[in-house]
């Protein structure tokens, strides 16, 4: 950089002279970076269009996509304290009658005789010695019972919980905390009577002729559990003594057929019973289940909600006006106005980023169809107009929906099923509304991410950072070239200020001369 001489010679304002030249020179910048910072704001409101959509696909995901929304159910119980009812997965409503004979309960059995050990003492320290392995074998969710059973290679597989430990290495209290965590027993450790009581996870008893135990206990290596906890060897030896009981059945007749189950939760054609106590001789439960309306009717009304509140803000963006005369501001523009003239300058200059464009435009159309398009294959309802949702008649809505609540009240009451098929399709095979609707999101959303990404999106990958990328390279090329101009400029001056005062030092010579002659 050269020496730079400021007006001393021609008493010039070389600063201001200098800083004027190149404000014209740092026009073409100025316009660059304006130019980045719209894309930047169209960037960020293209993302914001995703967001809309990808939130909106996430509604109807978990709304009206699912079935388990159409099947909410309203059920009535005429004593629910004895026998509760709740929908699974049953499409049709249901009725029926109950009478609760005997419940389901689980196997039990406490040891003979109480232990003399401390439950948070090492075993090793109260007598017990050498590495100990047992089996518990308990009864399963379905009614039968965990078995030693062989394998294709004659290998013997032993079913149920083992395990082996070290004495010097565990309490009671850890052994009994092992049991609980992945055996199919719990065991309760009763330290003021020292008594340790099994009680299986699973209710019911093992059906005859086997006559086999819901519970079994073998010492594999040791004696950890018959003489040292005192254990009958299964709970039928331990009822026979006074120490155990015999898992028992539910007893039940539905609908007038007598049935038994090893569990007190029954599932029937879609539908759970819970059993909770016995009933009085002769008397039924009675229950039957219609459609939860407004639950189901709520869920539709988000849908609609969502679908109004995302297009109205992207027609918005597509019909927003573009203020071609207010340009982003730059820095030296920023400093020179308030923060209310900045926001109102800026609220017109991000105006129309999206203005005409043809991918949301496209998303929109296509919605539109994908909406009032019958879906194929439908018996009963196959238009949402035949349900009560139909197209606002205010054209300056561009397609908002509205809603008949009588209408689809009434059909979801009549038809829960039929509306479902209507967003789903008729079968798995088959496009209802909601599939037609998300592949046409997923296909917007993916083309305005080529575009704009996402946040987690290099610029390479798509298309505006790509531009962003080249103009950060011509900002940085003509900042470069700007330093060399004002280099320039400067070099000028000085050359004009020296010349100034040489000359000024030859006249300043001549009258020194011409005085002296006088």
């Amino acid at each position: 950089m050269s020496m730079r001489i400021g007006g001393l010679a021609s008493g010039m304002d070389i600063d201001q002279l200098v800083s004027d030249l190149m404000k014209a020179e740092r026009m073409p910048l100025d316009k660059l970076t304006q130019k980045k910072t719209f894309l930047e704001w169209q960037r960020d409101d293209y993302r914001e269009m995703n967001k809309l959509m990808f939130d909106f696909d996430s509604l109807i995901f978990d709304g009206v996509g699912k079935q388990g929304t159409f099947i909410q159910k309203t059920i009535s119980s005429s004593n629910p304290d004895a026998v509760s009812v709740r929908n699974i997965n049953s499409v049709s409503d249901f009725s029926g009658s109950v009478e609760v004979h005997q419940l389901a309960k689980s196997a039990t059995m406490r040891n003979r005789i109480p232990v003399t050990l401390e439950p948070d003492k090492l075993l090793s320290e109260q007598g017990v010695t050498g590495t100990q392995t047992f089996i518990i074998r308990a009864i399963k969710p379905n009614g039968e019972l965990q078995t030693q059973t062989t394998n294709a290679k004659g290998e013997t597989i032993e079913e149920g919980f083992k395990l082996t430990f070290d004495p010097s290495k565990e309490t009671l209290n850890s052994i009994i905390s092992k049991i609980n965590e992945k055996s199919g027993v719990n065991a309760f450790f009763d330290d003021a009577t020292n008594q340790i009581s099994f009680t299986a996870k699973n209710t019911g008893n093992v059906v005859s002729p086997t006559d086999l135990p819901e519970i079994e206990l073998v010492d594999v290596a040791g004696t950890f559990l018959k003489e040292t906890l005192n254990f009958h060897v299964n709970n039928k030896q331990a009822e026979a003594n006074g120490v155990g009981t015999i898992g028992q059945n539910a007893d039940l007749t539905y609908n007038g057929l007598r049935i038994t189950r090893s569990t007190n939760n029954i599932n029937i054609n879609g539908f759970e019973l819970t059993l909770k106590k016995e009933t009085a001789a002769g008397e039924s439960v009675s229950f039957s289940s219609s459609p939860d309306v407004d639950k189901i009717l709520e869920t539709v009304v988000k849908f609609v909600d969502k679908y109004n509140e995302m297009i109205e803000k992207m027609n918005s963006k597509v019909d927003e006006k573009r203020y071609r005369d207010y340009q982003p501001l730059t820095s030296e523009q920023k400093e020179a106005m308030s923060e209310k003239e900045i926001e109102l300058w800026e609220e017109r200059a991000k105006s129309g980023t999206l203005r005409g464009d043809s991918v949301l435009q496209n998303g929109l159309n296509q919605m539109r169809r994908d909406l009032y398009t019958v879906v194929e294959g439908l018996t009963g309802v196959s238009q949402l107009a035949e349900i009560g949702i139909k197209t606002s008649s205010n054209y300056l809505e561009k397609g908002k929906l509205i809603i008949d609540e009588d209408k689809l009240r009434k059909a979801i009451s009549d038809d829960p099923n039929g509306v479902y098929k209507l967003f789903n399709g008729a079968t798995s095979n088959s496009e209802g509304i909601v599939d037609r609707l998300r592949e046409t999101l997923k296909g917007t959303m993916e083309s305005i991410e080529k575009k704009a990404g996402k946040s987690s999106s290099t610029n390479q990958s798509f298309t505006i950072g790509r531009n962003l990328e080249n103009i950060d390279d011509r900002i940085s090329d003509f900042e470069r070239r700007l330093l060399d101009i004002e280099d320039r400029y400067w070099r000028q001056f000085t050359a004009m200020e020296k010349a100034i005062q040489q000359s000024n030092q030859q006249s300043m010579f001549l009258m020194n001369q011409f005085g002296g002659g006088m």
